[in-house]
C-alpha cells in the first residue's frame, strides 16, 4: 500500500466521521483513566453502564481511595476480571496522590508506572485526554492494520510503530479512533462488511466480499 492509498483512506474515514472519540463515556482524565483500566477484556457499553453508577460517587483518586477496593467491586463486579481491575485502581489512585497530586501524568514512562496501565492503556490517555499523536493498537486495530495491508505487523509493537510511521500526521491524532470504529463494525473479525465499505477498492484483503 501506498502512500496516496493510505491518504486517501483516511481522507473517506474522516469525512465519514469528522470527530471521532472513545465510546467510553468520561467527563476528565482521570475518568477516562479509570474508564480505560476497566475496559480490557470487557465492552464499553458494560464500562459505562459501571461507570455511570460509580462516577457520581467516587471520581477523583482521593473519593475512590477513601471508597475502598472492596465497596469499589460493587460497582465493577459485571465487568471482566473485576476483582484484579478494583485492586490495581485503588493503588493507582493511591500513586497518584502520593507521585502526581493527584493528576494523571502527561508522560508515558509516569503511567505506565501505574498499576494496571499498559502501553495500550498510556496511548489512549496520552491521545485522546491530552491530544498526543500517539496510536494505540488493540484486536481491532490490529486486525484491521494487518487485513487492509495499511501497516502489517506480527506484535502490536510492531503494528502501533509501522502506523506511526505511515500514517499522514495530519491524521494521526484521530487515526486510532478511526480504525477502532472501522474494526469494530465494518472490518469485523468473523465477517467483514466489504459491500458496505467506504474504503473497499483501497483494501488490500485477499478475500473480499463485494
Amino acid at each position: 500500500m501506498n502512500l496516496a492509498q493510505r491518504r486517501e483512506i483516511f481522507l473517506r474515514l474522516q469525512a465519514a466521521n469528522p470527530h471521532p472519540t472513545t465510546e467510553l463515556e468520561y467527563h476528565s482524565p482521570f475518568e477516562l483513566l479509570i474508564a480505560v483500566m476497566l475496559s480490557a477484556q470487557a465492552t464499553d457499553v458494560s464500562v459505562n453502564a459501571a461507570t455511570r453508577q460509580l462516577f457520581p460517587v467516587a471520581n477523583t483518586p482521593e473519593a475512590l481511595l477513601a471508597l475502598g477496593e472492596e465497596n469499589l467491586r460493587v460497582y465493577v463486579q459485571r465487568i471482566g476480571l473485576y476483582k484484579t481491575k478494583s485492586k490495581h485502581v485503588i493503588e493507582t489512585c493511591r500513586l497518584l496522590l502520593e507521585r502526581h497530586g493527584g493528576e494523571v501524568p502527561q508522560e508515558r514512562e509516569a503511567l505506565e508506572a501505574l498499576p494496571g496501565v499498559g502501553r495500550k492503556t498510556a496511548n489512549v490517555i496520552l491521545n485522546t485526554a491530552f491530544g498526543q499523536p500517539t496510536i494505540a493498537v488493540d484486536t481491532h486495530i490490529f486486525r484491521v492494520s494487518n487485513r487492509i495491508g495499511l501497516a502489517p505487523g506480527k506484535t502490536v509493537l510492531a503494528v502501533e510503530q509501522r502506523l506511526l510511521k505511515v500514517v499522514p500526521d495530519a491524521f494521526k491524532h484521530d487515526a486510532h479512533h478511526w480504525l477502532i470504529l472501522h474494526g469494530r463494525y465494518v472490518c469485523r473479525a468473523r465477517k467483514p462488511l466489504c459491500a458496505s465499505c467506504i474504503i473497499a477498492d483501497l483494501c488490500e484483503y485477499k478475500h473480499k466480499e463485494l
